[in-house]
């Protein structure tokens, strides 16, 4: 039984989802606020606490216990639920306490012994892991890569297909719509890792797909100070089961990471215009430079995500991609960056840039870059990127 609306100030936020056509600079400072009451902060702080009065019955409650529900995550969820599908009141959203709990409680909770399960095989790099994970339970994974649309050809008896789009860290792109059409055609699941373009960049929800996964950590916080994951789906009995994941293995986000995420959305829309304007600034400066090679960002013309990504992205995010002909080289560039610290995630407001192969779980050149450009000025943080790669290069022979 759904309580009324009187009763429901804090499980839901905002009812009415604000309107749909609202423009997302608009809707993100607005997102997930609860009603306005008089003299009642916009968005009320976060909400400590492992138990809550519990007078009778326990069916139905919106809060009992804190590992099940909590008040700060239920605003954080309906805020990231308008932006995921504008207007939609049943998108629901379901927060975890990182990027890896969320896509874990998707490829864990939704598999089972026997099934089929498709991975890119250019994805995040503990992809790795969780497929050896799925397979120690029984469960066949095949991979192929995210350019192309090569996962089309390893669909037939699958029930569930994972894209990342664009890829990190290579950044190719690959059709949703087409992806998903075919998954379904076949009765797979459709789960698309959102996590570089965010919901102001792309809605893998209205291109056909039935999840949209993505870790907050990156640009929805945009800080760096938050772990965060979240799961969003149109289906309420795919909700029900990856919400039943979290309370299970306990993946819950702490009340102030979810408060401090919630706040930082305000922001999102100006930091992502902000950053995606650095990153095609950054990729084309670097395209320019003889030493630099395989310059990679789906906003580039001449890239080859391009033309697909600016038919289903409306912004290509912050991450630029390049190989410098060596580790040595590499890391030199790296040390003689004043803007770009040395870093490893993305999406934050201070750019970052690392050596990718340092970790050994990517298939790439040992001197290839991935870089998140920030919020600096455009023509500073080009200007040191040309600095370091100048004081970089190999000093000539005697």
């Amino acid at each position: 039984m759904t309580p009324p609306d009187d009763e429901r100030p804090l499980t839901g936020g905002r009812l009415d989802h604000g309107p749909a056509n609202d423009a997302d600079g608009t809707r993100v400072v607005r997102a997930g606020l609860p009603t306005e009451e008089p003299y009642e902060p916009p968005l009320p702080g976060p909400v400590f606490a492992a138990h809550y009065h519990l007078p009778g019955e326990v069916e139905d409650v919106p809060y009992a216990y804190g590992r099940d529900a909590n008040p700060t995550w239920t605003r954080l969820e309906r805020a990231i639920a308008e932006l995921e599908v504008p207007g939609d009141p049943d998108t629901e959203v379901v927060v975890f306490s990182s990027g890896m709990g969320a896509i874990s409680a998707v490829l864990l909770s939704l598999t089972r012994p026997g099934r089929t399960v498709v991975l890119p095989s250019d994805g995040y790099n503990l992809l790795a892991a969780l497929r050896e994970r799925l397979e120690n339970n029984g469960v066949q994974v095949r991979t192929a890569p995210t350019g192309g649309d090569a996962q089309l050809a390893e669909l037939d008896g699958a029930s569930l297909l994972w894209l990342e789009t664009p890829s990190n860290p290579g950044l190719d792109v690959c059709d949703i719509r087409r992806l998903a059409d075919a998954a379904h055609e076949r009765g797979a699941l459709v789960a698309v890792d959102n996590t570089l373009a965010t919901p102001l960049g792309q809605r893998p929800l209205l291109l056909g797909a039935d999840l949209s996964v993505a870790s907050g950590t990156k640009a929805l916080t945009g800080h760096g100070d938050v772990l965060l994951g979240y799961v969003a789906t149109r289906d309420a009995e795919l909700a029900a089961a990856v919400r039943a994941w979290r309370k299970t293995v306990g993946a819950i986000p702490g009340p102030m990471e979810a408060w401090l995420a919630h706040r930082s959305l305000a922001t999102l829309e100006v930091r992502t215009q902000r950053q995606a304007g650095n990153a095609l600034a950054v990729a084309e400066a670097l395209r320019a430079r003889p030493e630099v090679s395989d310059v990679r960002h789906p906003g580039l013309p001449g890239d080859p995500a391009h033309p697909l990504a600016s038919r289903q992205m409306s912004r290509y995010g912050c991450v630029v991609s390049f190989t410098l002909p060596d580790r040595a080289y590499a890391e030199r560039f790296l040390a003689r960056l004043r803007l770009v610290g040395e870093a490893t995630s993305f999406g934050g407001v201070r750019s970052t840039a690392e050596r990718r192969g340092r970790w050994g779980g990517d298939r790439v050149p040992e001197g290839f870059v991935r870089l998140s450009a920030g919020i600096e000025d455009s023509a500073d943080l080009v200007r040191d990127l040309r600095r370091a790669l100048d004081e970089a290069a190999p000093s000539p022979a005697p």
